[in-house]
């Protein structure tokens, strides 16, 4: 779907078109899950993220301004509600640090299953904490300046910029250990 056609859809949903706001989801579905997915790492959670961000979508349409892409302002949706959900399960992290190592076990080997390859890069990636994780894939997978990732994560730039030096330098003290 090109831009001027993208517009128009939304501006039917805006309008209150169910049919308009069925076809962005099924646009933007796949898209919304397979980032979700390299930000959790839990197809479960992908799943029921994505449709809390379609949902909160769907509430909230009308706000949407079209500064952005509709992908850039779902991305964001995800993205806060991600954080949010992270901030609330803070306090378990250390139980969750196990979690995760088993999340990525179990998704390495569903990967591996279905023909992909697991990098060591993914090894070190699912070692950082979610927020590190999520900024770094903002930028180095999906492009987004450090001034959208601020915008999208409701952080500062600054703090965006230490989080991407940071985790990057971790990861590549991971990678260094593994040689």
């Amino acid at each position: 779907m090109d831009s001027f056609e993208e517009l128009e859809v939304v501006k039917l949903a805006q309008e209150g078109n169910q049919e308009a706001f069925a076809e962005l989801f099924q646009t933007y579905y796949s898209f919304l899950y397979k980032y979700i997915l390299k930000m959790t790492l839990d197809p479960q959670t992908a799943e029921d993220l994505v449709q809390d961000t379609m949902l909160k979508g769907f509430d909230h349409i009308q706000k949407y301004n079209a500064q952005s892409k509709f992908s850039t302002w779902l991305i964001t949706i995800a993205t806060r509600l991600y954080l949010d959900q992270q901030r609330r399960k803070k306090r378990e992290w250390f139980w969750q640090k196990t979690e995760i190592e088993k999340l990525s076990r179990s998704l390495k080997w569903q990967l591996s299953y279905k023909g992909f390859e697991w990098g060591d890069v993914m090894e070190g990636f699912n070692k950082l904490k979610s927020e590190v994780r999520t900024a770094i894939l903002l930028k180095h997978y999906y492009g987004y300046t450090n001034e959208e990732i601020a915008k999208m994560m409701n952080i500062r730039e600054g703090t965006v910029k230490s989080r991407i030096h940071n985790g990057m330098k971790e990861l590549r003290k991971e990678l260094m250990q593994d040689e």
